[in-house]
């Protein structure tokens, strides 16, 4: 016995992303059904040996469905998830639209999974930014151990975090760089991406800071500790997927670096590959179709009492997106739900 799962905005990467997790992870379904808008009604999508064909989300009905995965923009999310979580269907939604909503719970199962158990007040649970999600996973088990205070973190963050239309610009701009005359116009960012990187993700607030800079503070207190301090500067850089982040973390206690690196070998969603020779570290092309959050370059910060420095890598179409929220559909099923 299993459970009916909707998966929402399934022509999308992320909603590609997300079929093609359920399948490898072999969560338990009854039925499953590839939802997106009108114009890709019919649109053929794989899930595992089978295709599906999308339905129209303005006219399907969530009744009886026991999980929908939304992978669609805030405006969308906004008309249709309220809708689907008002039948009983429990929404686990990847936009920032109930991130910070009190009554949601923001959930990365392997720092809060008993969060979900609050779903039942909106039948509402959200996924964290990308690159939210992954320096949670990491940071989470160093602050167990010895508290952090403070958190300096930089980012270099894929186009495949702004969507098809951000790769299609890195690709085509490339491309015209090397012909003649095909030279392309930033569009998507606002500036050239290729061949270049760009300190501005998200809208500008009024301290100077981005959204997405913003999204990794709050989000990092909401899901952690709000006593937690977070600093970030957000870049994106003409890779197609995977996200990298430095990190800078100063804690309450000394860390040897030798003992962070043996918790965070035994931690859950992390890979450590820290050798100090030539390639010793994880890239993010290598982390692209992996689960894993890859840490490398673990080192004692000396500047401060009590300081660690690392490198964290992560395919952000899947920890930072898809893959959490089939881990927090498997928790559901875990903790909450009954199957079929």
């Amino acid at each position: 016995m299993g459970y009916r799962v909707a998966v929402v905005g399934a022509t999308g990467n992320v909603g590609h992303e997300m079929l093609k997790i359920l399948a490898e992870r072999e969560f338990p379904i009854d039925e499953i059904v590839a939802l997106a808008s009108r114009r890709s009604l019919g649109t053929e999508v794989s899930f595992g040996d089978k295709t599906l064909k999308c339905k129209d989300l303005e006219q399907f009905d969530f009744t009886g469905w026991d999980i929908a995965l939304f992978a669609i923009g805030s405006e969308a999310t906004k008309v249709y998830a309220p809708k689907a979580a008002a039948t009983g269907c429990v929404v686990i939604d990847n936009s920032s639209l109930y991130r910070y909503d009190p009554d949601v719970p923001l959930v990365v199962p392997e720092v809060n999974a008993e969060a979900v158990d609050g779903y039942t007040k909106k039948n509402i649970i959200a996924n964290p930014n990308c690159s939210t999600a992954q320096m949670v996973v990491a940071l989470k088990p160093l602050h167990d151990r010895a508290r952090i205070k403070r958190v300096v973190v930089s980012t270099y963050q894929s186009v495949s975090g702004t969507g098809k239309e951000g790769i299609d610009e890195l690709w085509n701009q490339t491309k015209g760089v090397f012909v003649p005359g095909q030279e392309v116009a930033p569009s998507v960012y606002p500036k050239q991406i290729a061949f270049n990187v760009i300190p501005h993700i998200d809208v500008f607030l009024d301290d100077g800071s981005t959204k997405e800079e913003w999204k990794m503070v709050a989000e990092t207190k909401k899901i952690m500790d709000p006593k937690i301090k977070v600093t970030a500067t957000c870049v994106r850089v003409p890779v197609f997927v995977g996200h990298s982040e430095a990190i800078n973390i100063e804690f309450e206690d000394f860390l040897a670096e030798d003992e962070a690196r043996d918790i965070l070998r035994e931690a859950p969603g992390i890979l450590v590959v820290d050798k100090r020779e030539d390639g010793g570290y994880v890239t993010p092309i290598e982390s692209v179709g992996e689960y894993a959050t890859y840490i490398s370059r673990i080192r004692q910060d000396s500047t401060i009492e009590n300081g660690i420095n690392l490198w964290c890598v992560s395919d952000n179409l899947r920890k930072g997106a898809a893959l959490n929220a089939v881990q927090v559909a498997e928790v559901l099923g875990q903790r909450c739900l009954k199957k079929g």
